[in-house]
This record gives C-alpha cells, structure tokens and sequence, in this order.
C-alpha cells in the first residue's frame, strides 16, 4: 500500500500527530500554528482538541515560510516524498517537521523582524536532533500559547542575538583544511 503524504511530510497512516499551519486569506489577519493529534481527509476544521501553538503576524510569516519550506523540501526529495509549500488555507506538516518549525517561530515571536534573517541562518546551522530537543525542553516549560518566558526567551537570543559570521566559518574552515 502506498503512503498518502499531505502538506509537509505528514501521512497520517504513520501517527495522526501533526502540526497544522494556518494562514488567512485576510492579509491582516495573523498565521495560526497548532499541534494535532486527529486527521480526517475530509473534515480539516480546527477543533477544540487542537492545541494553539503560536500567532505570527503575516509579515513576519512572509519573512521566513520560504526559507522553511526550502530546509523542509531538501529533506523531503533527499527521502523521496513529494514536496510542499505553504498555502493561504491549511498546510499539514509531519511531527518532526513541525517541532523544527515551532523553535524557528518561537525564537522571532517577540523579536524585531530584522533579526529573521540571522535566526533563519542560526536554525539553518542546527541539526534536526538538536532542533527536537530544543523543542521538547521549551515545550516543557513554556510550550503554551501566552508562555513568551524562560525556553521561549533563550530560543530568541540563541537564533537573533548571536549573528553567524558566515565569512569568518569559511575561513576558519580554510585554515583548518590547509588552505589559502
């Protein structure tokens, strides 16, 4: 039997623990990530056992969703699974996937949207494993909705505040190589 897979990754064959990313149709409306534990192909309507994650202006959305949907999609081909993208409606994204893209979002909430590119490249720098457990511990602790403390800040000043010198990495890794 082959997998059906919907949005990012997500078959629902293999656990029906999903994220769902919601985007408006009103510009001015905000995105809505929430944490799933049901799937019904014909009924995708949020439901009180849905867990609201995060709200996220759709600027600061428009900032990152391409860059996420990149990270995501390199995997999702290296693994042989159809790609995605984020859509105005709902877009399911397998678990895992979905723990990554919550440190990513929980890191820019409460920071300047100028910041997104240098958490972007920090996230980018960060194994999947790792991103798992920084999810699991900020979840833990300060995983709700209004929980803007503790995990949540230290996820903003690890992916914002500390700015990756991409030029200075190449030429450690040069030097370390025994290059020029």
């Amino acid at each position: 039997m082959s997998n059906t897979y919907y949005g990012f990754g997500y078959d629902p064959k293999e656990s029906e623990n999903h994220f769902y990313v919601v985007v408006p149709k009103e510009a001015t409306a905000e995105v809505e990530i929430y944490e799933r534990f049901h799937w019904d192909v014909d009924e995708q309507k949020i439901t009180s056992k849905d867990i609201l994650k995060l709200r996220m202006s759709r600027y600061k959305w428009s900032k990152l969703s391409n860059d996420v949907a990149a990270e995501f999609n390199a995997r999702l081909k290296s693994d042989k699974k159809p790609t995605s993208r984020f859509i105005v409606g709902e877009t399911p994204v397998e678990k895992l996937f979905g723990k990554e893209l919550m440190v990513l979002l929980w890191g820019v909430e409460n920071n300047d949207p100028a910041g997104i590119p240098t958490a972007i490249r920090n996230w980018k720098g960060l194994q999947p494993e790792e991103r798992w457990w920084l999810y699991t511990m900020t979840n833990a602790s300060t995983g709700k909705i209004n929980d803007k403390r503790g995990w949540r800040m230290a996820l903003r000043y690890a992916l914002c505040e500390n700015p990756v010198d991409e030029s200075n990495q190449i030429s450690l890794f040069t030097d370390l190589m025994g290059g020029e």
